[in-house]
């Protein structure tokens, strides 16, 4: 599909973030991680994590004082191959950086490394970690668990956030095999972006209280937090397309995300306290670093890799199909055609990058699509 849309510099879009982010409190070294989380997950094509996601996630939540624009990274246990680390409701990309250099490191001198997060928010895109570790011939897992959003198989109370689980698989290509999905059919940041659109949301990804479908994206939103519609885990409704495995994978990410750390979950991740008040998601991450080089080494790792993502693209298409694709493919392609181009906006985000340079006096950006 042609790309209709303006597109805005990456450099100005990262300047302008850059300086939202320390308008609202965020220090100079902390905005430009967080404002480099979102913006890759435009470089990947991933537009539901990124400028659209910009102020409705972060500005907002800070400006309602759910969200610490300083962030305190406390470890608070640690061992040789493992932390807890307790983020103090900061930033989450800057916690998610962290925590994931820090399992890195510990990877790089015993093999391995893990770091689990507790009282942290949102970080981006899941994505951006396990690149982390894949840009030092790592494999990397990471998971989170979210606000709820997901109803159990036979269901239709949201009970279980989206809860992404994201592997990231370097190898000889010139991208890593990046695999990261939410354990529901759709995240919550996709709706978000139909409704943002003007666009309805396919059949069969929500369910109301009367067990049926949900296909309005405005409704969507505010029957998700009203507690009147579910997300259905990946396989859809029931048991009929396997429901039950993506109910069972949110659960893993779930109980990972928390029970490593001894923090909240489920309904404790709602973000609104008993008298209907916003308060911060404490949400919890973890984080894996396994270092290829302590098994047979990282270039025979990355060769196997290639050679298995390159036999499956060359086998048998079906009828009517040009190409078959692994993961990270389509997003380093989407890379190739923005790189220079820079990030295409719609009217809703053109909008809110508007307001906010009028509303904090950055008067020193001025954008292409006004």
């Amino acid at each position: 599909m042609k790309e209709t849309r303006p597109f805005i510099d990456w450099k100005l879009a990262e300047d302008f973030m850059i300086a939202v982010f320390e308008k609202c409190g965020v220090p100079g070294e902390d905005a430009a991680v967080c404002a480099d989380v979102l913006l890759e997950s435009d470089r990947r094509g991933i537009e539901s994590h990124g400028c659209n996601r910009f102020k409705p996630i972060y500005i907002d939540r800070i400006r309602d004082g759910i969200l610490n624009p300083k962030t305190e990274f406390e470890v608070i246990r640690q061992t040789p191959t493992t932390a807890v680390v307790d983020g103090h409701n900061g930033m989450g990309m800057v916690i998610g950086r962290k925590a994931m250099q820090m399992a890195i490191d510990k990877a790089k001198r015993y093999g391995m490394g893990m770091v689990a997060v507790r009282n942290s928010t949102h970080y981006g895109i899941a994505g951006y970690y396990v690149t982390m570790c894949t840009e030092n011939n790592m494999v990397g897992i990471t998971g989170t668990n979210a606000r709820p959003s997901i109803a159990p198989t036979f269901g239709v109370e949201n009970m279980l956030g989206t809860n992404p689980i994201t592997f990231g698989l370097p190898t000889d290509e010139p991208f890593p095999f990046v695999l990261d999905c939410a354990t529901s059919i759709s995240q919550r940041g996709k709706i978000e972006f139909y409704a943002r659109n003007g666009m309805d949301t396919p059949s069969g990804m929500v369910i109301g209280n009367d067990g049926k479908a949900v296909t309005d994206s405005e409704r969507i939103l505010n029957d998700l937090n009203c507690g009147r519609a579910a997300l259905a885990p990946l396989g859809g409704i029931g048991e009929e397309l396997a429901g039950y495995k993506g109910y069972g994978y949110a659960t893993v990410v779930e109980i990972l995300s928390a029970a490593l750390q001894a923090g909240s979950f489920l309904k404790k991740l709602s973000g609104k306290d008993e008298e209907g008040n916003k308060i911060p998601y404490p949400l919890g991450h973890f984080f894996i670093a396994i270092d290829t080089e302590a098994f047979m080494g990282a270039e025979s790792f990355k060769k196997t890799a290639g050679e298995i993502l390159r036999q499956l693209r060359a086998s048998k298409k079906a009828p009517g199909q040009e190409r078959i694709f692994t993961a990270g493919e389509k997003e380093y392609e989407i890379w190739q055609f923005r790189k220079d181009k820079g990030i295409p906006v719609g009217e809703a985000v053109q909008k809110e990058f508007i307001k906010m340079r009028d509303e904090l006096g950055l008067t020193q950006f001025v954008f292409p699509f006004e």
